[in-house]
Protein backbone atom coordinates (compact mmCIF):
# COMPACT_ATOMS: atom_id res chain seq x y z
CA UNK A 1 0.00 0.00 0.00
CA UNK A 2 1.42 3.33 -1.01
CA UNK A 3 1.78 6.33 1.28
CA UNK A 4 -0.51 9.32 1.77
CA UNK A 5 -0.99 11.83 -1.00
CA UNK A 6 0.53 15.29 -0.82
CA UNK A 7 -1.91 17.56 -2.56
CA UNK A 8 -1.40 20.01 -5.40
CA UNK A 9 -3.40 22.48 -3.32
CA UNK A 10 -2.53 25.82 -1.76
CA UNK A 11 1.06 26.76 -1.23
CA UNK A 12 0.05 28.52 1.97
CA UNK A 13 2.75 30.18 4.01
CA UNK A 14 6.52 29.84 4.18
CA UNK A 15 8.60 28.58 7.11
CA UNK A 16 6.51 25.48 7.62
CA UNK A 17 3.38 27.36 8.66
CA UNK A 18 1.47 26.31 5.56
CA UNK A 19 -2.28 26.52 6.01
CA UNK A 20 -2.10 26.24 9.76
CA UNK A 21 -4.92 26.76 12.23
CA UNK A 22 -6.83 29.94 11.40
CA UNK A 23 -9.17 31.37 13.99
CA UNK A 24 -11.07 33.43 11.40
CA UNK A 25 -11.02 36.77 13.14
CA UNK A 26 -11.89 35.50 16.62
CA UNK A 27 -8.65 36.62 18.21
CA UNK A 28 -8.91 40.03 16.63
CA UNK A 29 -12.53 40.59 17.66
CA UNK A 30 -12.43 38.71 20.94
CA UNK A 31 -15.89 37.29 20.14
CA UNK A 32 -16.79 33.64 20.60
CA UNK A 33 -20.45 32.67 20.39
CA UNK A 34 -22.09 29.52 21.71
CA UNK A 35 -21.52 27.71 18.43
CA UNK A 36 -18.91 28.92 15.97
CA UNK A 37 -16.69 31.99 15.95
CA UNK A 38 -17.75 34.72 13.58
CA UNK A 39 -15.30 36.34 11.19
CA UNK A 40 -15.57 40.12 11.12
CA UNK A 41 -14.40 41.49 7.78
CA UNK A 42 -13.66 44.82 9.40
CA UNK A 43 -10.94 43.06 11.34
CA UNK A 44 -8.43 42.97 8.54
CA UNK A 45 -6.59 39.76 9.35
CA UNK A 46 -7.46 36.24 10.47
CA UNK A 47 -5.53 34.39 13.17
CA UNK A 48 -3.92 31.01 12.87
CA UNK A 49 -1.91 28.39 14.65
CA UNK A 50 1.82 28.40 15.46
CA UNK A 51 4.19 27.89 18.58
CA UNK A 52 6.39 30.47 21.50
CA UNK A 53 5.90 34.18 22.00
CA UNK A 54 7.37 37.54 21.05
CA UNK A 55 6.11 41.00 21.97
CA UNK A 56 4.07 42.48 19.12
CA UNK A 57 4.91 46.05 20.11
CA UNK A 58 8.64 45.30 19.92
CA UNK A 59 8.22 43.98 16.39
CA UNK A 60 6.09 46.96 15.34
CA UNK A 61 8.56 49.44 16.87
CA UNK A 62 11.46 47.85 15.00
CA UNK A 63 9.55 48.08 11.73
CA UNK A 64 8.57 51.71 12.39
CA UNK A 65 12.16 52.73 13.12
CA UNK A 66 13.39 51.05 9.96
CA UNK A 67 10.75 52.71 7.80
CA UNK A 68 11.56 56.12 9.34
CA UNK A 69 15.21 55.56 8.42
CA UNK A 70 14.33 54.62 4.86
CA UNK A 71 15.03 50.92 5.43
CA UNK A 72 12.92 47.80 5.09
CA UNK A 73 10.36 47.46 7.88
CA UNK A 74 9.88 43.80 6.94
CA UNK A 75 13.57 42.96 7.35
CA UNK A 76 13.76 44.74 10.70
CA UNK A 77 10.70 42.88 11.95
CA UNK A 78 12.11 39.58 10.71
CA UNK A 79 15.26 40.13 12.72
CA UNK A 80 13.29 40.63 15.93
CA UNK A 81 11.14 37.55 15.29
CA UNK A 82 14.16 35.38 14.47
CA UNK A 83 15.78 36.33 17.81
CA UNK A 84 12.61 35.74 19.80
CA UNK A 85 12.47 31.96 19.77
CA UNK A 86 8.96 32.06 18.30
CA UNK A 87 9.25 28.87 16.28
CA UNK A 88 6.40 29.68 13.90
CA UNK A 89 6.58 33.46 13.99
CA UNK A 90 7.07 35.04 10.57
CA UNK A 91 6.82 38.30 8.66
CA UNK A 92 5.32 38.57 5.17
CA UNK A 93 5.12 41.35 2.66
CA UNK A 94 1.74 42.37 1.30
CA UNK A 95 2.01 40.16 -1.79
CA UNK A 96 2.91 37.09 0.24
CA UNK A 97 0.01 37.61 2.62
CA UNK A 98 -2.38 38.22 -0.24
CA UNK A 99 -1.29 34.89 -1.69
CA UNK A 100 -2.00 33.21 1.63
CA UNK A 101 -5.50 34.68 1.66
CA UNK A 102 -6.02 33.35 -1.87
CA UNK A 103 -4.74 29.96 -0.73
CA UNK A 104 -7.48 29.83 1.88
CA UNK A 105 -9.95 30.10 -1.00
CA UNK A 106 -8.29 27.11 -2.69
CA UNK A 107 -6.15 29.07 -5.15
CA UNK A 108 -2.44 28.29 -5.55
CA UNK A 109 0.53 28.52 -7.91
CA UNK A 110 1.81 25.20 -9.21
CA UNK A 111 1.72 22.61 -12.00
CA UNK A 112 -1.29 20.54 -10.88
CA UNK A 113 0.39 17.42 -9.48
CA UNK A 114 -0.52 15.57 -6.28
CA UNK A 115 2.31 13.26 -5.20
CA UNK A 116 2.63 10.30 -2.85
CA UNK A 117 5.21 7.75 -1.77
CA UNK A 118 4.96 4.58 -3.87
CA UNK A 119 5.08 1.08 -2.43
CA UNK A 120 8.79 0.81 -3.26
CA UNK A 121 9.65 4.20 -1.74
CA UNK A 122 9.69 6.41 -4.85
CA UNK A 123 7.74 9.61 -5.47
CA UNK A 124 4.71 8.84 -7.59
CA UNK A 125 2.15 11.08 -9.27
CA UNK A 126 -1.08 10.38 -7.39
CA UNK A 127 -3.41 12.76 -9.22
CA UNK A 128 -3.17 15.27 -12.04
CA UNK A 129 -5.42 18.32 -12.02
CA UNK A 130 -7.50 18.39 -15.22
CA UNK A 131 -6.48 21.23 -17.51
CA UNK A 132 -3.37 22.11 -15.49
CA UNK A 133 0.20 22.32 -16.83
CA UNK A 134 1.00 18.69 -15.94
CA UNK A 135 -2.18 17.44 -17.59
CA UNK A 136 -1.44 19.36 -20.77
CA UNK A 137 2.07 17.84 -20.81
CA UNK A 138 0.63 14.32 -20.73
CA UNK A 139 1.75 13.46 -17.20
CA UNK A 140 -0.46 10.75 -15.70
CA UNK A 141 -1.17 9.16 -12.31
CA UNK A 142 1.36 6.41 -11.73
CA UNK A 143 4.23 8.28 -13.38
CA UNK A 144 7.33 8.63 -11.21
CA UNK A 145 8.94 11.98 -10.38
CA UNK A 146 12.67 11.38 -10.84
CA UNK A 147 14.14 14.88 -10.99
CA UNK A 148 13.09 18.50 -10.56
CA UNK A 149 15.26 21.12 -12.25
CA UNK A 150 17.98 18.50 -12.66
CA UNK A 151 18.06 17.41 -9.00
CA UNK A 152 17.11 13.88 -7.98
CA UNK A 153 14.01 13.78 -5.79
CA UNK A 154 13.08 10.10 -5.71
CA UNK A 155 14.19 9.70 -2.08
CA UNK A 156 13.27 13.14 -0.76
CA UNK A 157 10.27 13.69 1.52
CA UNK A 158 7.11 14.05 -0.53
CA UNK A 159 6.26 17.39 1.10
CA UNK A 160 9.65 18.73 -0.01
CA UNK A 161 9.06 17.50 -3.56
CA UNK A 162 5.68 19.27 -3.66
CA UNK A 163 7.32 22.47 -2.40
CA UNK A 164 9.86 22.25 -5.24
CA UNK A 165 7.08 21.77 -7.78
CA UNK A 166 5.39 24.93 -6.53
CA UNK A 167 8.61 26.90 -6.18
CA UNK A 168 7.96 27.71 -2.54
CA UNK A 169 11.57 28.45 -1.60
CA UNK A 170 12.12 30.84 -4.47
CA UNK A 171 8.58 32.27 -4.30
CA UNK A 172 8.23 31.35 -7.96
CA UNK A 173 5.35 33.24 -9.61
CA UNK A 174 2.83 32.00 -12.12
CA UNK A 175 4.59 31.80 -15.48
CA UNK A 176 7.89 30.56 -14.05
CA UNK A 177 9.22 27.26 -15.40
CA UNK A 178 10.14 23.98 -13.75
CA UNK A 179 11.83 21.03 -15.49
CA UNK A 180 10.63 17.56 -14.48
CA UNK A 181 12.23 14.19 -15.10
CA UNK A 182 9.32 11.77 -15.49
CA UNK A 183 9.57 7.99 -15.42
CA UNK A 184 6.97 5.69 -16.95
CA UNK A 185 7.95 2.06 -17.09
CA UNK A 186 11.47 1.86 -18.50
CA UNK A 187 11.16 5.21 -20.22
CA UNK A 188 12.52 8.48 -18.78
CA UNK A 189 11.56 11.79 -20.35
CA UNK A 190 11.95 15.47 -19.54
CA UNK A 191 9.07 17.94 -19.46
CA UNK A 192 9.37 21.70 -19.03
CA UNK A 193 6.23 23.06 -17.39
CA UNK A 194 5.14 26.62 -16.78
CA UNK A 195 3.55 27.17 -13.37
CA UNK A 196 0.05 28.60 -13.38
CA UNK A 197 -2.48 29.97 -10.95
CA UNK A 198 -4.82 27.08 -10.25
CA UNK A 199 -7.77 26.27 -8.03
CA UNK A 200 -8.51 22.92 -6.47
CA UNK A 201 -11.19 21.17 -4.48
CA UNK A 202 -9.76 20.20 -1.08
CA UNK A 203 -12.43 17.54 -0.45
CA UNK A 204 -12.64 14.32 -2.48
CA UNK A 205 -15.39 11.75 -1.95
CA UNK A 206 -15.36 8.20 -3.29
CA UNK A 207 -16.91 4.83 -2.54
CA UNK A 208 -14.80 2.02 -1.14
CA UNK A 209 -15.92 -1.24 -2.69
CA UNK A 210 -19.21 -1.99 -4.47
CA UNK A 211 -22.54 -0.77 -3.08
CA UNK A 212 -24.07 -3.03 -0.47
CA UNK A 213 -27.29 -4.86 -1.17
CA UNK A 214 -29.65 -5.78 1.62
CA UNK A 215 -28.81 -9.46 1.15
CA UNK A 216 -25.05 -8.92 1.21
CA UNK A 217 -25.34 -6.66 4.25
CA UNK A 218 -27.24 -9.35 6.11
CA UNK A 219 -24.72 -12.05 5.28
CA UNK A 220 -21.52 -10.03 5.66
CA UNK A 221 -19.12 -10.98 8.42
CA UNK A 222 -17.57 -8.32 10.66
CA UNK A 223 -14.07 -9.45 9.66
CA UNK A 224 -14.50 -9.03 5.91
CA UNK A 225 -12.88 -6.05 4.13
CA UNK A 226 -14.85 -2.82 4.04
CA UNK A 227 -17.24 -2.51 1.11
CA UNK A 228 -19.89 0.07 0.39
CA UNK A 229 -18.24 2.59 2.68
CA UNK A 230 -17.44 6.19 1.77
CA UNK A 231 -13.98 7.72 1.89
CA UNK A 232 -13.80 11.47 2.42
CA UNK A 233 -10.31 12.85 1.78
CA UNK A 234 -9.69 16.37 3.09
CA UNK A 235 -6.43 17.87 1.87
CA UNK A 236 -6.80 21.19 3.72
CA UNK A 237 -9.46 23.22 5.47
CA UNK A 238 -9.92 26.01 2.97
CA UNK A 239 -13.13 27.99 2.75
CA UNK A 240 -16.17 25.80 2.14
CA UNK A 241 -14.42 22.51 2.92
CA UNK A 242 -16.31 21.90 6.15
CA UNK A 243 -19.67 22.19 4.40
CA UNK A 244 -18.47 19.74 1.74
CA UNK A 245 -17.61 17.21 4.42
CA UNK A 246 -21.01 17.72 6.01
CA UNK A 247 -22.78 17.32 2.65
CA UNK A 248 -20.78 14.17 1.83
CA UNK A 249 -21.90 12.58 5.11
CA UNK A 250 -25.52 13.53 4.52
CA UNK A 251 -25.43 12.17 0.96
CA UNK A 252 -23.82 8.85 1.92
CA UNK A 253 -26.04 5.73 1.95
CA UNK A 254 -27.60 5.22 5.37
CA UNK A 255 -25.74 1.93 5.95
CA UNK A 256 -22.33 3.18 4.78
CA UNK A 257 -19.53 3.90 7.19
CA UNK A 258 -17.15 6.80 6.65
CA UNK A 259 -13.37 6.72 6.35
CA UNK A 260 -12.21 10.30 6.95
CA UNK A 261 -8.71 10.68 5.50
CA UNK A 262 -6.77 13.56 7.08
CA UNK A 263 -3.30 12.32 6.12
CA UNK A 264 -1.11 15.14 4.83
CA UNK A 265 -3.74 17.72 5.83
CA UNK A 266 -1.70 20.72 6.99
CA UNK A 267 -4.67 22.52 8.54
CA UNK A 268 -6.54 25.65 7.51
CA UNK A 269 -9.49 27.62 8.79
CA UNK A 270 -10.58 26.38 12.18
CA UNK A 271 -14.19 27.32 11.44
CA UNK A 272 -14.10 24.79 8.60
CA UNK A 273 -12.65 22.10 10.89
CA UNK A 274 -15.41 22.79 13.43
CA UNK A 275 -18.03 22.55 10.67
CA UNK A 276 -16.53 19.20 9.67
CA UNK A 277 -16.69 18.06 13.30
CA UNK A 278 -20.34 19.12 13.38
CA UNK A 279 -21.06 16.57 10.64
CA UNK A 280 -20.35 13.80 13.17
CA UNK A 281 -21.30 15.37 16.51
CA UNK A 282 -24.56 16.57 18.01
CA UNK A 283 -23.19 19.78 19.46
CA UNK A 284 -20.75 19.90 22.34
CA UNK A 285 -17.14 20.90 22.83
CA UNK A 286 -14.64 20.64 19.97
CA UNK A 287 -11.65 22.41 21.55
CA UNK A 288 -10.57 25.03 24.04
CA UNK A 289 -7.88 27.62 23.41
CA UNK A 290 -6.22 30.45 25.24
CA UNK A 291 -5.18 33.90 24.08
CA UNK A 292 -2.69 35.57 26.43
CA UNK A 293 -4.02 33.30 29.18
CA UNK A 294 -7.73 33.93 28.58
CA UNK A 295 -9.65 30.67 28.01
CA UNK A 296 -12.13 30.33 25.15
CA UNK A 297 -14.00 27.45 23.54
CA UNK A 298 -15.20 26.13 20.19
CA UNK A 299 -18.44 24.14 19.91
CA UNK A 300 -19.95 21.87 17.26
CA UNK A 301 -23.34 22.66 15.81
CA UNK A 302 -26.15 20.28 16.84
CA UNK A 303 -27.69 17.73 14.50
CA UNK A 304 -24.67 15.78 13.25
CA UNK A 305 -24.70 12.07 12.37
CA UNK A 306 -23.70 10.35 15.61
CA UNK A 307 -24.57 6.77 14.58
CA UNK A 308 -22.64 6.17 11.35
CA UNK A 309 -19.40 4.13 11.86
CA UNK A 310 -16.40 6.45 11.52
CA UNK A 311 -12.66 5.85 11.19
CA UNK A 312 -10.15 8.71 10.88
CA UNK A 313 -6.83 8.19 9.07
CA UNK A 314 -3.91 10.38 10.25
CA UNK A 315 -0.14 10.59 9.87
CA UNK A 316 2.80 12.87 10.60
CA UNK A 317 1.53 15.34 8.01
CA UNK A 318 -1.78 15.82 9.86
CA UNK A 319 -1.41 19.27 11.38
CA UNK A 320 -3.12 22.04 13.26
CA UNK A 321 -6.83 22.37 12.40
CA UNK A 322 -6.78 18.73 11.22
CA UNK A 323 -5.36 17.74 14.61
CA UNK A 324 -8.08 19.78 16.31
CA UNK A 325 -10.73 17.79 14.41
CA UNK A 326 -8.99 14.47 15.11
CA UNK A 327 -8.67 15.22 18.82
CA UNK A 328 -12.32 16.18 19.11
CA UNK A 329 -13.58 13.02 17.40
CA UNK A 330 -11.21 10.85 19.44
CA UNK A 331 -11.90 12.44 22.83
CA UNK A 332 -15.65 12.45 22.26
CA UNK A 333 -15.54 8.72 21.46
CA UNK A 334 -17.01 9.36 18.03
CA UNK A 335 -14.29 7.80 15.87
CA UNK A 336 -11.53 5.22 15.86
CA UNK A 337 -8.28 6.85 14.74
CA UNK A 338 -5.79 4.85 12.67
CA UNK A 339 -2.30 5.65 11.37
CA UNK A 340 0.74 7.31 12.92
CA UNK A 341 1.23 10.14 15.41
CA UNK A 342 0.22 13.53 14.07
CA UNK A 343 2.57 16.50 13.64
CA UNK A 344 1.91 18.33 16.91
CA UNK A 345 1.08 21.92 15.99
CA UNK A 346 -1.49 23.37 18.35
CA UNK A 347 -0.51 26.92 19.16
CA UNK A 348 -2.31 30.09 18.17
CA UNK A 349 -0.86 32.96 16.17
CA UNK A 350 -2.24 36.43 15.61
CA UNK A 351 -1.25 38.42 12.52
CA UNK A 352 -0.98 42.22 12.65
CA UNK A 353 -0.18 44.97 10.18
CA UNK A 354 3.21 46.64 10.56
CA UNK A 355 4.47 50.05 9.47
CA UNK A 356 5.47 49.76 5.85
CA UNK A 357 2.65 47.37 4.98
CA UNK A 358 4.10 44.00 5.99
CA UNK A 359 2.32 41.51 8.25
CA UNK A 360 3.78 39.86 11.36
CA UNK A 361 2.36 36.62 12.72
CA UNK A 362 3.22 36.01 16.35
CA UNK A 363 2.29 33.28 18.84
CA UNK A 364 -0.29 34.25 21.45
CA UNK A 365 -1.58 30.95 22.90
CA UNK A 366 -2.43 27.26 22.50
CA UNK A 367 -5.43 25.00 22.10
CA UNK A 368 -6.43 21.72 23.77
CA UNK A 369 -8.70 18.83 22.91
CA UNK A 370 -12.05 18.33 24.74
CA UNK A 371 -10.28 16.09 27.27
CA UNK A 372 -7.74 18.83 27.95
CA UNK A 373 -4.84 17.30 26.04
CA UNK A 374 -2.22 19.65 24.64
CA UNK A 375 -1.46 18.98 20.97
CA UNK A 376 1.47 21.34 20.54
CA UNK A 377 4.76 19.40 20.19
CA UNK A 378 2.97 16.21 21.32
CA UNK A 379 0.64 15.46 18.44
CA UNK A 380 -2.17 12.94 18.70
CA UNK A 381 -1.45 9.24 19.03
CA UNK A 382 -4.01 7.21 17.06
CA UNK A 383 -6.03 4.42 18.68
CA UNK A 384 -4.45 1.96 16.26
CA UNK A 385 -0.84 2.78 15.39
CA UNK A 386 -0.04 1.53 11.88
CA UNK A 387 3.04 2.16 9.76
CA UNK A 388 2.46 0.57 6.38
CA UNK A 389 -0.89 -0.41 4.87
CA UNK A 390 -2.69 2.13 7.04
CA UNK A 391 -5.58 2.57 4.62
CA UNK A 392 -6.11 -1.17 4.39
CA UNK A 393 -6.11 -1.52 8.17
CA UNK A 394 -8.50 1.41 8.48
CA UNK A 395 -10.93 -0.26 6.08
CA UNK A 396 -10.76 -3.45 8.14
CA UNK A 397 -11.50 -1.49 11.33
CA UNK A 398 -14.42 0.26 9.64
CA UNK A 399 -15.81 -3.10 8.53
CA UNK A 400 -15.56 -4.34 12.12
CA UNK A 401 -17.59 -1.33 13.24
CA UNK A 402 -20.33 -2.30 10.79
CA UNK A 403 -19.43 0.31 8.19
CA UNK A 404 -18.90 -2.10 5.30
CA UNK A 405 -19.72 -5.58 4.14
Amino acid sequence: MSGPTQCFGPRGVRRGAALTLVFAGVLATGAVTGSLPRCAKSEALASRSVASTVDQEEVADAAARAVADGKSGKEAAEEVVSRSGDRWGAVYDERQYEEFEQALDGSYTGVGIAAKRSADGQVEVARVQPGGPADRAGIEPGDLLRTIDGHRVDRRPVAEVVALLRGDRTEAPAGSTVVLGIGRGARLRTETLRRARLTTDPVTVRRIGPPRSAASAASASASSPSSGAVMIEVDSFTRGSGAKVRDAVRDAPSDAGVLLDLRGNSGGLVTEAVTAASAFLDGGLVATYDVHGEQRALYAQPGGDTDRPLVVLVDGGTMSAAELLTGALQDRGRAVTVGSRTFGKGSVQMPSKLPGGSVAELTVGHYRTPAGRSVDEHGITPDLAVGSKAEQRAETVLSGLGGGS
